[in-house]
């Protein structure tokens, strides 16, 4: 019976430590979060902008989804890990045909890291044909 005791103790006293224990973990530290296209000419076709981040954490960096808040924009996003120190992109394409102006989009990236949501937006102004 002691021996049975004495293993519990032993047993609840290692949790904590395991507890304390560093975890490693991801970090996407973006260059920037927001970019002004400017003037977008409504007929000119779709622009792009790519978002460069890096992996300042010290496990692999997963982009889980990246979604715009309207379907006049389009994020791509790094589908394998990003390694720690490693950089990345997400391309974001918007289409100015039919939308109102001046447009302000947001795209919600989702990872594995320590900021499980970044918010990236991008705005400007669509000029319209005579």
């Amino acid at each position: 019976m002691k021996k049975i005791a004495f293993l519990i103790v032993a047993l609840l006293m290692m949790i904590p430590v395991a507890a304390v224990a560093k975890k490693k973990q991801a970090s996407a530290e973006f260059e920037k979060t927001s970019y002004n296209f400017g003037a977008v000419a409504e007929n000119g076709g779709p622009v792009s902008h790519e978002f460069t981040f890096t992996n300042t954490g010290d496990a692999n960096l997963v982009i889980v989804d990246a979604r715009a808040d309207c379907g006049c924009t389009k994020p791509e996003y790094p589908l394998k890990p990003v390694a720690p120190g490693a950089k990345g992109k997400i391309k974001v394409t918007f289409n100015p045909k039919y939308q109102a102006s001046p447009f302000s989009k947001t795209i919600t990236v989702q990872t594995n890291g320590k900021q499980k949501k970044v918010r990236l937006k991008i705005t400007g102004t669509i000029v319209r044909d005579k």
